[in-house]
């Protein structure tokens, strides 16, 4: 099938190649051309027109099946030896043609206005020098690709520079800003967590918010999750951010610099903090224990907000409402409107009634505060102490 379209192309290309001479002929002023008219009639002009384009077919026709085994010949012996080539030959060799038919096509215009011989001087200009580029370019690619390679080289130097010297210069500035206590690192637990928005509308935060580029991508992808918790969660750290960007109070600055020695999130948060010497916040319990084992300050979030709950003093008189029943037999537990928890020795019969109870003792756990109380009436009956090594294991 394919050497039938091969041949009717050749025949096609051979028959339109005698119309193109019959062209010539009609054409030429040349006494020579025009007497193989013969001063025949117009008709006998359109019948030596057709002779020759059926010549020239029929000549193409059986000249096809030659001229496509030389060509199958060619494409073989090519393949066979550009085979043997390296690539980098290869590529050197192309390289070097294109490079000598620039030059050549740049030259050949000043041959161009040379009657006759211009055209000729033009093409032959054309071929030396694409055979030129291509010896040179084999034999040359190490000094070529090298060439190359250094202009390249120093373009990216001079662009890494650049941007070193701002980055450098940006840091600079974050670090002063941070030497000062001017700048604290926003960690993806406290941006979701959303406290960190009315914190800053308080005024009790100054300086400048850094939000590194990695925090803000681990949000993009929280927020992208299929799981729908998960998702809204990410969405509200977004939301939380746009928030706190129209606040005047504090300066939101995104920070680039990442870490791609580090996979981890929370590493690149502790090298961010060593590197620029800034406060981490956040409310994650192991990011505080780590970033405080390598020395980095940490403001969490949730000692903030144990800070500022409510003081109960021992002997306290609070009106609570029993919830449900405590580990320990007899045991209460009740809540404070902030969530810290009551443990009322002896609520339990007290469950799903409001109640009088004096406070015993406070205990400060890494959790947040826990009340221990009794019943008003029973108080009145015993002394009041500590809580027992039971309570305290049990609850601690």
């Amino acid at each position: 099938m394919i050497r039938n379209v091969i041949r009717a192309v050749v025949t096609f290309v051979f028959g339109g190649l005698g119309l193109y001479i019959d062209y010539v002929v009609a054409r030429s002023d040349s006494a020579l051309l025009s007497s193989l008219r013969l001063g025949l009639p117009p008709v006998w002009n359109y019948i030596f027109m057709s002779f020759l384009i059926i010549l020239f077919g029929m000549i193409g026709y059986f000249l096809a099946p030659a001229s496509i085994r030389g060509v199958l010949s060619l494409v073989r012996w090519s393949e066979a030896r550009l085979q043997k080539v390296p690539m980098v030959d290869l590529m050197g060799g192309a390289l070097g043609v294109i490079i000598g038919l620039i030059i050549a096509n740049l030259l050949s215009t000043a041959f161009r206005s040379i009657p006759v011989l211009g055209s000729l001087l033009a093409v032959v200009l054309s071929l030396l020098l694409g055979y030129l580029g291509l010896i040179i370019g084999s034999r040359r690619k190490e000094d070529m690709f090298g060439f190359f390679a250094r202009f390249s080289k120093s373009r990216d130097k001079g662009e890494k520079s650049e941007k070193a010297a701002k980055d450098k210069a940006e840091k600079s500035v974050l670090t002063t800003e941070a030497a000062v206590g001017g700048c604290k690192i926003l960690d993806t637990s406290v941006i979701i967590d959303g406290r960190i928005a009315d914190i800053v509308q308080t005024g009790f935060i100054e300086g400048t918010l850094l939000i590194p580029g990695f925090i803000l991508e681990e949000l993009r992808h929280i927020a992208d999750s299929s799981e729908l918790l998960r998702r809204n969660r990410g969405r509200r750290g977004l939301d939380i951010l746009n928030q706190m960007s129209k606040e005047t109070l504090v300066n939101i600055h995104i920070h680039e610099q990442d870490f791609e020695d580090i996979v981890e999130v929370d590493s690149k948060l502790v090298r961010l903090g060593q590197v620029l010497g800034a406060p981490i916040l956040t409310n994650d319990y192991n990011l505080n224990k780590v970033a405080e084992l390598q020395g980095v300050q940490v403001l969490n979030i949730n000692e903030l907000a144990n800070a500022v709950k409510p003081i109960v003093l021992p002997g306290e008189e609070i009106l609570i409402q029993i919830m449900k029943e405590g580990k320990e037999q007899g045991q209460g537990i009740a809540y404070l409107d902030d969530g810290t928890m009551i443990v009322v020795d002896g609520g339990r019969r007290y469950i799903g009634q409001r109640v009088a109870v004096l406070v015993t003792s406070v205990l400060q756990t890494a959790a947040g505060r826990m009340i221990f109380a009794k019943p008003k009436g029973a108080f009145e009956k015993k002394q009041v102490g500590m809580p027992s090594v039971e309570e305290v294991n049990a609850y601690g």
